[in-house]
C-alpha cells in the first residue's frame, strides 16, 4: 500500500514537500515514481528513484532542477521536495511503484498506486 500526503495550497515561489509511505509489501528493489494530474489533462510523469542502484534519479524537464525525489529506507518513505513551485504545478500527485524498472517514464510501468494529494499553486 502506498499513502501520498502532504499537498495543500500555496503561492508561486513557495516550497512543499510530499511524502508516499509504503506499507504492507517489501518496495526496497522497486523503482519509485511521482506522477500527476491536472485539471482537464492526463496525468503526466514527475520524477522517479531507482532504489536497486544507488537511488538515480530521473525527472521530466518541466521539473528539473525544481523538483527533488530521495528516499529514506529505514522509514519506507519517498519524498518529493518541490520548490520555487508555478501555478503550472497544480494538480493531483500520485506515488506508484514500479517492480521491474524497465521503462519508469511509462504509467503502465507502474501496477501499485497510491491516492493522489492535491498540490495548489496560487499565482
Amino acid at each position: 500500500q502506498l499513502q501520498a500526503s502532504g499537498g495543500g495550497l500555496v503561492q508561486a515561489g513557495d516550497s512543499l514537500r510530499l511524502s508516499c509511505a509504503v506499507s504492507g509489501r517489501t518496495f526496497s528493489n522497486y523503482v519509485m515514481g511521482w506522477f500527476r494530474q491536472a485539471p482537464g489533462k492526463e496525468r503526466e510523469f514527475v520524477a522517479h528513484i531507482n532504489w536497486r542502484s544507488g537511488g538515480s534519479t530521473y525527472y521530466a524537464e518541466s521539473v528539473k532542477g525544481r523538483f527533488t525525489i530521495s528516499r529514506d529506507n529505514a522509514k519506507n518513505t519517498v519524498y518529493l521536495q518541490m520548490n520555487s513551485l508555478k501555478p503550472e504545478d497544480t494538480a493531483v500527485y500520485s506515488c506508484a511503484a514500479d517492480p521491474f524498472g524497465w521503462n519508469s517514464r511509462r504509467q503502465d510501468s507502474y501496477p501499485y498506486w497510491g491516492q493522489g494529494t492535491l498540490v495548489t499553486v496560487s499565482s
